[in-house]
């Protein structure tokens, strides 16, 4: 009946994982810094910016787009077999 003793090591097991593994995310959070985005790559030549209209078609409207053409896809041989 010895075989309940060992909850606790695994308790603890897990607990150390998780410290350490929160601890180790936190680090390399604060360390990350976003100061080397203001400085230019060589050969870094960005485009022009996307307008309002062009942005939500682009990530909004385009894969609303490709839902209703799968779904109508999907659909489609369903709705010749009714009658």
């Amino acid at each position: 009946m010895g075989g309940v003793r060992y909850v606790w090591s695994v308790v603890n097991k897990n607990a150390l994982r998780a410290g350490a593994v929160a601890a180790g995310t936190i680090t390399m959070l604060l360390v990350s810094s976003p100061a080397f985005a203001l400085t230019r790559d060589d050969g870094d030549d960005p485009g022009s910016g996307l307008s309002v209209a062009e942005t939500l078609g682009l990530y909004v409207g385009l894969p609303l787009l490709a839902f209703a053409v799968i779904a109508g896809l999907v659909m489609l041989p369903s709705m010749g077999k009714r009658r």
